[in-house]
């Protein structure tokens, strides 16, 4: 349900931020996100039940800092890191001190007596393969949504451009949203029968094949719309069964963490994605109108790294343990 109620999100946002951003200032997007932010805080504390399911301990408030502090350095760097310059003393500085500072949470985290995160859990051949394959595949999901809008509204004078104007291009990738949702109860299905560890390599497997398509589908908008509902369908179920392999593989008590660090490692994954493929589409560009715009080759190079991450996420998954009971 929350996949397809992420699905739902996309369907309508991607239309909707298009049109306003083409009717009003763009900086509206960022007040509105604020104020649904506020709006959903507030429904959870009046609506949503409380369940008192704490399992004892307190906030490891000292590791919450020091993961958050690190992640940021790193994740900074590698989002600015196009424009400030891989080289550039910020970005180095950010990522060797994010990184050294990541390994000191480490440190702390194995030597604390209630640690936010249990390295030891998460070192579980089946969690960490189930982590490190969520960063492949939220790549892959990310890459698409950062090369096909840029694909769609590029002048078709530039050889690859398709020329659609924003709100064009947001209502062909709307139907990417609608395919999650209609994934929702297919993944639900498949990971019963078939269980997690299955499931996401169907889903890992369909993200990727819809980057081969993409790479032979690139000449109208609808050919790049069948593309992205193929990603989707694979997004869909990836998504869906990585909570089912987390918790099946973990403690109880420590489920509630360990999903949420599996969410981290799905951010890492799609912030990697903006980077690499804005430096891909920066790299070969034609001029147009006195303005810059990616190459055909650039969007193929997107395509194809897409396509390996994705695929790449397909392999490490294959190393995760059977269950006990033999099934997948």
């Amino acid at each position: 349900m929350a996949v397809a109620t992420m699905g739902v999100g996309a369907g309508i946002g991607l239309p909707l931020a298009a049109w306003i951003s083409e009717s009003a200032d763009w900086h509206v997007l960022f007040w509105m996100s604020g104020g649904l932010g506020v709006i959903v805080l507030a429904l959870t504390l009046v609506v949503v039940p409380h369940i008192d399911d704490a399992v004892g301990g307190r906030l490891d408030l000292i590791g919450a800092l020091g993961l958050s502090a690190g992640l940021i350095a790193v994740l900074t760097a590698i989002t600015k890191g196009n424009h400030w310059g891989w080289s550039a003393p910020i970005t180095l500085a950010l990522l060797a001190g994010g990184l050294v500072v990541l390994l000191v949470w480490c440190w702390y985290e194995l030597r604390h007596d209630d640690p936010l995160v249990d390295l030891r859990t998460t070192a579980r051949p089946a969690v960490l393969c189930t982590n490190i394959s969520s960063i492949a595949v939220g790549f892959g999901m990310m890459a698409q949504s950062v090369a096909i809008p840029l694909l769609l509204e590029s002048p078709t004078a530039t050889g690859a451009g398709l020329g659609q104007t924003v709100l064009q291009a947001g209502l062909w990738m709307a139907p990417f949203g609608g395919m999650m949702l209609l994934m929702s109860p297919v993944s639900g299905t498949l990971i019963r029968r078939i269980g997690g560890r299955s499931a996401f390599l169907i889903g890992a497997a369909l993200l990727g094949a819809g980057y081969v398509l993409a790479l032979f589908l690139m000449d109208t908008p609808l050919q790049i719309m069948a593309a992205t509902v193929v990603c989707a369908a694979g997004v869909g179920v990836a998504y869906s069964a990585m909570p089912t392999l987390i918790m099946d593989n973990v403690p109880a008590a420590e489920s509630g963490a360990a999903v949420g660090l599996n969410g981290l490692m799905r951010s890492i994954g799609t912030t990697s994605a903006s980077a690499v493929m804005a430096m891909v589409l920066t790299g070969s560009t034609v001029t147009v109108a006195g303005h810059h715009y990616p190459d055909q080759s650039a969007f193929r190079w997107c395509f194809v790294i897409g396509a390996g991450a994705s695929f790449l996420g397909f392999g490490i998954a294959l190393l995760i343990p059977r269950n006990s009971d033999g099934t997948l």
